[in-house]
């Protein structure tokens, strides 16, 4: 299916039960791995590129549901980062977020570790990133009305893969199975 958008064609396909036939990055292989062995269902779609909340209108629409925004932030020395889970409808207000932690002053974290730290590039943060840093560098941050949402709608790693689960397995199943421990925040 091909959405217009003005002038732009903007592709997303049909819904999908089932894994990618090949995987673009490794993260993204592990994420349909591990959803498999915990038995999570899902749906997804696969996409021309999308980059911004903007581009995510149509995915939205196909798989019924609005797709987070995740944030990838940092310190200023660069040692502890956080991955903060939204709505995509709330600007990020960095006071707000750092009264509600109890924490000095935050910034979006440098392009170069989106790879290093998040295996993914710009435009493809997700939790599923926790799913290969054992050495629990994330510290995972939900806004509570997403954590409270029905349904997680969110990158599989690549920023052609979009994928609907339920917010309690992600919770109560991948973030366990990662050995993450989680915030709620209400901003």
């Amino acid at each position: 299916m091909i959405f217009k958008e003005g002038e732009n064609m903007f592709y997303v396909s049909e819904i999908k039960t089932d894994a990618p036939e090949a995987f673009k990055t490794p993260l993204q292989q592990k994420v349909y791995q591990v959803l498999a062995e915990l038995k999570i269902p899902y749906k997804r779609v696969d996409t021309d590129e999308a980059i911004t909340m903007e581009d995510c209108v149509q995915i939205n629409a196909k798989l019924d549901m609005d797709m987070v925004k995740t944030l990838f932030l940092c310190n200023k020395k660069k040692t502890l980062f956080y991955l903060f889970i939204t709505t995509d409808k709330k600007p990020f207000d960095t006071k707000k977020f750092c009264e509600a932690l109890e924490i000095p002053r935050v910034s979006f974290a440098p392009q170069e570790l989106f790879e290093e730290i998040l295996g993914t590039k710009i435009g493809a943060a997700t939790i599923y990133s926790v799913l290969d840093d054992w050495d629990k560098t994330i510290q995972v941050i939900f806004d509570q009305e997403v954590a409270d949402s029905e349904y997680y709608g969110c990158s599989d790693g690549t920023t052609t893969g979009y994928m609907k689960v339920k917010t309690e397995d992600i919770l109560s199943k991948i973030l366990p199975y990662s050995r993450h421990k989680y915030k709620v925040i209400g901003i």
